[in-house]
């Protein structure tokens, strides 16, 4: 299991439009084929700034049964006019204990 975590920084002033795309667009990320689980988060000191977390089967599950399809296609023109900047993503797996 990946766990990707995307820090998003949207517009001032427009979270709540981005709260309701994220809504249309989680039913395309969350029925991507590899997905585990899907959690969107919003930050209590800064309310503009958005962390989202999916678990993936893989990275490769990430990157091509998603971000080179169609469907990544859909979420980032869902979400995409929010973004104040690039959103920075990255992978990472569990440490054990």
């Amino acid at each position: 299991m990946v766990l990707e975590v995307a820090l998003i920084e949207v517009v001032p002033g427009r979270e709540d439009e981005f709260a309701v795309a994220y809504a249309e667009g989680h039913k395309v990320l969350a029925s991507t084929p590899g997905v585990r689980s899907v959690r969107m988060t919003r930050g209590v000191e800064s309310p503009s700034r958005f962390v989202l977390l999916v678990e993936w089967d893989s990275v490769a599950a990430h990157e091509e049964n998603f971000r080179g399809t169609e469907r990544f296609t859909i979420w980032r023109g869902l979400i995409g006019p929010f973004f104040a900047a690039p959103p920075v993503v990255e992978h990472f797996t569990d440490v054990p204990a």
